[in-house]
């Protein structure tokens, strides 16, 4: 546990584990099928025993829930159905009185369609201040029957979509058609995202997670370009980052305006705030976002995108403690979360030459996954690199970020009923895209309860497997060889072993295998990876204090396996 000096330190950030909370999927207090805010508290004892600094919760405001909770229609509220601000207070008291801090999820591109203020914009109507706060266009055509442009959206479709009102205007969404985006030239949008950030600083929040936040400020002037010409331009710009390579919409060097505002918001507060930014931007970029000047550290998704090898990994990692440098801020490490496949089934993949997984549905759609066929899903091999794989992240110089259920080793669920499935990516695409539902399966607390303990009465919002159960809270506190074990043993171990300091440095090692990448860190802590299948020799002189696998012959490290070393 976290000392109090450390947990009021203003760099606790640096070097701290974040737990990432999908509250409708966490635990249902009331039965209702949708987890809430009453039952993270009723979990804060568990949440406690993992050794993690801080709990994300991913967003718990008022939604229609068009698109996981990421539509938006009251930023300053919390969902009835998942709690009050009462409730949210109490939660709040309970993590913090066991040193733990909280970090909410904030949406600045988008709002929901039921937002009152895109009602407003709809009533007002054309050339009003009510429609200037978004992002409204005339159509092409006699008619206004043509989108102004042929634009795509991130989940599929056109990313126009007619008002409906009788002037003919279309309305702009980068990604669902019930997630209109702001228009961030607009002072009043600035002005109440402020209001925001300041509103869950009061209750306690000590930083916040920004959702897609290279898109917030566009440039819709004439003449737009097509949607293949708009294609080529952000693939340019991802693959050199240069600066000069100006999007419409994405990466835009005006939006670090905006975060410099909100840096001046941060620096109020004792300690002060931070966030991260989940920027997909080219390396070169990322330092803008994790700026002290800006939000303070960038996601590196980096290392997600690397198959189980030695020499991606070390690649990956080498390039995100030099991005890091530049920015004077953090790196950040991840596996999984709620937009990702789980890595378990990710690594349970063949490998894909000279690239990871970009996305899950590349992943599913080429291996054809939901058929469980062509070719076969390893869990077991999963498990065993993703337990490896976690224990190297855990010893890198910086923060990790964990998805609730990773520590449970949970798979993705395939299994989900066309019926049954949620993501507008699923729908929109019609069904081409498997979507994001098997990440956001609610969680299984007890092998032997109702909804595997997750809620007593109405089923969970998205169906549990039956093999669910094996991986249950219950059954894996009673084997001391489970995942659940690993992760508690690796986090606490880990606060005695991090250097007293912030350095984010660490020293390679050469070792003779190439499937091996083997580091140290300042005190004498070592960290080996054999990303291989044979067994290697345990390195002269070193003793093992952690490993990922279960072996009782300790001279031996097996392949797809880590180990922490003293000397």
């Amino acid at each position: 546990m976290q000392s109090a000096d450390s947990f009021d330190s203003p760099d606790w950030w640096r070097q701290a584990v974040i737990y990432q909370i999908y509250p409708r999927s966490f635990c249902d207090s009331n039965g209702d099928g949708l987890g809430d805010l009453k039952g993270i508290t009723s979990k804060v004892p568990y949440i406690a025993s993992l050794g993690i600094d801080a709990v994300w919760l991913s967003p718990f405001y008022p939604s229609a829930l068009k698109d996981g909770g990421y539509d938006v229609s009251d930023y300053r509220n919390v969902d009835p159905r998942i709690g009050t601000l009462e409730d949210f207070d109490e939660m709040v008291i309970a993590l913090h009185k066991v040193d733990i801090k909280v970090m909410v999820d904030i949406v600045p591109n988008h709002s929901s369609d039921e937002h009152p203020w895109f009602q407003d914009a709809l009533r007002a109507g054309k050339g009003s201040k009510e429609r200037e706060r978004y992002i409204f266009r005339d159509g092409l055509g006699a008619d206004n029957e043509i989108p102004p442009t042929d634009w795509q959206c991130a989940f599929g479709g056109p990313s126009w979509t007619k008002s409906g009102c009788q002037d003919g205007q279309w309305y702009y969404h980068m990604f669902d058609s019930s997630q209109p985006d702001w228009n961030w030239d607009n002072p009043e949008i600035k002005q109440d995202f402020l209001a925001t950030l300041r509103f869950w600083a009061d209750k306690g929040v000590s930083g916040f997670r920004i959702d897609v936040a290279h898109a917030l400020v566009k440039d819709f002037s004439d003449p737009l370009p097509n949607w293949e010409e708009l294609v080529k331009i952000r693939e340019k710009k991802l693959e050199n980052g240069n600066k000069h390579i100006t999007h419409p919409y994405m990466d835009r060097d005006e939006v670090q305006e905006i975060y410099k505002d909100w840096r001046r918001l941060f620096q109020e507060y004792d300690p002060p705030l931070f966030a991260v930014a989940e920027c997909w931007v080219a390396p070169d970029r990322k330092p803008l976002y994790a700026s002290s000047q800006g939000l303070g550290q960038a996601f590196s998704f980096d290392i997600m995108l690397c198959n189980f090898s030695a020499s991606e990994f070390k690649d990956c990692i080498t390039n995100s403690l030099r991005d890091s440098k530049e920015a004077k801020s953090s790196t950040t490490w991840v596996l999984s979360n709620h937009d990702e496949i789980r890595h378990v089934t990710r690594y349970a993949l063949p490998d894909v030459p000279n690239a990871g997984y970009p996305d899950f549905d590349e992943a599913f759609n080429a291996y054809k996954l939901s058929k469980f066929q062509d070719p076969p899903i390893d869990i077991p091999r999963g498990t065993r690199r993703a337990k490896a794989a976690t224990l190297m992240i855990l010893g890198l110089p910086g923060s990790t970020y964990i998805y609730q259920g990773e520590e449970l080793g949970l798979p993705e669920v395939i299994e989900i009923p066309d019926s049954q499935r949620q993501d507008p990516h699923f729908h929109r695409t019609h069904g081409e895209c498997i979507g994001r539902d098997g990440c956001r399966v609610p969680l299984p607390w007890s092998s032997t309860s109702r909804n595997l303990g997750f809620g007593d009465s109405k089923e969970p919002h998205l169906p549990q497997p039956k093999w669910m159960k094996d991986y249950s809270v219950d059954l894996q506190e009673l084997n001391s060889g489970s995942v659940l074990n690993l992760y508690r043993e690796a986090l606490h171990l880990r606060k005695d072993l991090l250097p007293v300091s912030n350095e984010e440095d660490l020293e390679w090692i050469d070792h003779e295998n190439q499937n091996v990448m083997y580091f140290k860190r300042s005190g004498g802590w070592e960290i080996l990876m054999n990303a291989g299948k044979d067994p290697i020799v345990l390195p002269h002189g070193r003793k093992v204090i952690l490993r990922s696998d279960v072996s009782d012959d300790h001279e031996i490290i097996n392949g797809e396996t880590t180990v922490w070393l003293s000397v």
